[in-house]
């Protein structure tokens, strides 16, 4: 439910024909893209930021991009109007413009929303959005999500084992934006189903991504038609009442802005968690600090960590595609109109010229001003309710479980495939059995 940094785009294996770099890459340049990269880009993105930090490159699926890596740069780029958020800008081929969005979004009619458009459309959208979609509404939203928390926690803290990606950080998120959005408990299921789908792009066809797309679209008209004639207090019928000067959403915004705050808003979260909690597992001094600060009843650190956990590994490794709609310099180097452009948040966020020591994680770090969130226009809107579920998540697990370990060597673990993203396939933890959590306890506080 994230604005820049949030709607994932999967690349598949990149065809036989796939074209040749069109100019030679520095001497040294590290191997992009591979499973070794994917497990840990830092060093090769550290390469990046020192000898070319604004770097042209082939992607897996084939299309030509540049890739900017240094926090001054991203953040001039993040806010820059002359990188427009508007595929028709892309100076590519047909072939090459089905490659740079969400399989399926265009068919679906699903492409009018905030990733995809720029001012005055994308100002009218993010007006009217923001109107549903209050801080108000995400704070009265944090008794669910403690809800949600410790009943996934209760399906298997007595077992004593538990993949915290399958049983715990997958179907939070989608739940929660489930209820948000006012989908029927009924009908939460089918939404983990098409989720399901387009999370496990490593392991399945782009066309299995864009079916549950074209599911999803046609599930929100009838939903949106339903609320419509019989509105409550959720999110998709504040949508349906937001208006502007007398101005509404359309049937097709209204459908493509619910589609983005789900689809873009579950698999950040799941990376959040997962991401974060494996940094803890990692980090046993810093996991330490916080359980102590947990148990004296204090937050400060919690919040802070929650920011640090994004700077060091976030969810979201690049922000989505930018096109530039005019020849412009960037970094020291000419990009063309109609050249795609990659923020490398990941990168970013770990420049040693913005971030003291910015290879450690530190959970107290207090000048973290890091871009995992986005920066100017594209701003993540759902950045509020992801901290929620974030510190929630983190939180309940660290009181719930004591003795939480790996249940598995690092080296052994599988990052997901995709070029937006960043998040681990599983993450099987260990722990001290305890109990479910019966009616008269008070359930865990953030």
């Amino acid at each position: 439910m994230t604005d820049t940094p949030a709607c994932p785009h999967h690349t598949p294996a990149p065809p036989e024909d796939a074209p040749a770099i069109p100019e030679a890459a520095p001497e040294g340049a590290p191997e992009l893209f591979t499973w070794e990269f994917a497990t840990d880009p830092y060093p090769a993105y550290a390469w990046l930021r020192e000898h070319s930090p604004v770097h042209r490159t082939a992607l897996p699926s084939g299309v030509e991009a540049w890739l900017v890596t240094r926090y001054g740069d991203a953040k001039q780029a993040l806010a820059d109007a002359r990188l427009s958020k508007n595929p028709a800008h892309h100076a590519g081929s047909a072939a090459a413009k089905g490659k740079t969005g969400i399989p399926g979004e265009r068919k679906a009619e699903l492409m009018t929303h905030l990733l995809n458009i720029d001012p005055p459309d994308h100002t009218r959208l993010r007006r009217l959005v923001s109107k549903a979609f209050t801080p108000r509404r995400v704070a009265e939203f944090a008794p669910r999500v403690q809800e949600l928390t410790d009943r996934l926690i209760d399906d298997f803290v007595e077992k004593g084992e538990a993949d915290l990606i399958h049983d715990f950080a997958f179907p939070l998120p989608i739940y929660a934006i489930c209820d948000l959005l006012g989908v029927p408990r009924e009908d939460q299921d089918d939404f983990r189903d098409w989720a399901g789908m387009m999370i496990r792009h490593g392991g399945g066809p782009r066309g299995g991504v864009a079916r549950s797309v074209k599911k999803m679209r046609g599930y929100l008209a009838e939903l949106i038609h339903r609320k419509r004639e019989n509105p409550g207090d959720d999110l998709i019928s504040g949508l349906i009442r937001a208006s502007d000067h007398g101005e509404h959403l359309t049937e097709n915004e209204a459908a493509a802005m619910a589609f983005i705050l789900l689809f873009a808003g579950f698999e950040t979260t799941v990376n959040l968690i997962g991401n974060g909690t494996y940094a803890l597992l990692r980090h046993p001094g810093q996991r330490a600090r916080l359980e102590e600060s947990l148990a004296a009843g204090e937050s400060a650190l919690l919040a802070t960590g929650i920011e640090e956990l994004l700077r060091f590994d976030g969810p979201v490794e690049l922000a989505t595609w930018r096109y530039a709609t005019e020849a412009l310099t960037l970094g020291g180097q000419e990009i063309a109109a109609g050249d795609p452009v990659l923020v490398v948040l990941a990168a970013a966020d770990r420049d040693p010229d913005r971030f003291t020591d910015p290879d450690a994680l530190d959970l107290s770090r207090s000048d973290n001003q890091h871009l995992g969130y986005g920066h100017g226009i594209h701003y993540c809107l759902g950045a509020p309710l992801a901290r929620l579920e974030g510190q929630a998540a983190v939180a309940t697990l660290l009181k719930r479980l004591p003795g939480l370990r790996l249940a598995a060597e690092p080296v052994d673990l599988r990052w997901r495939g995709g070029l937006i993203m960043r998040g681990l396939r599983t993450l099987p933890v260990q722990f001290e059995p305890g109990r479910r959590l019966q009616e008269s306890d008070t359930l865990s506080p953030l």
